[in-house]
């Protein structure tokens, strides 16, 4: 059994704007928006603004062009690199432990030696 009214009536002409790559196209959708455009057949429809779109995804373009809006990748580096310190300092300590150990060591077996 199907729902009845399942899928929305208010269709309409809408243009979606993708302004870090400078393109736009005009398709059907019900989304909601204030602003509007002339477009290029005369007529003025409704501006949806979008941060991405096939001109500007690396996957489309098949570049690697980073977007970053809110800090997110700089966010994710800092935090790659003070794990990295975080790890080097621990590598550095069991390093400096291992080495105190085995100082121990050789003077216990030297107080062992001298002690027969």
């Amino acid at each position: 059994m199907s729902k009845k009214e399942l899928h929305p009536k208010d269709y309409r002409d809408v243009v979606f704007s993708d302004e870090a790559a400078g393109f736009s196209f005009l398709t059907k959708s019900t989304a909601k928006s204030e602003e509007t455009i002339k477009w290029e057949d005369g007529n003025e429809y409704p501006l949806v603004k979008v941060q991405i779109s096939s001109a500007s995804h690396p996957f489309f373009t098949g570049e690697e062009k980073i977007i970053d809006t809110e800090g997110r990748v700089d966010r994710f580096k800092a935090r790659s690199e003070k794990a990295m310190k975080m790890r080097e300092a621990l590598e550095n300590k069991a390093k400096k432990a291992a080495k105190e150990a085995e100082k121990k060591a050789k003077a216990a077996e030297k107080a062992a030696q001298i002690g027969k």
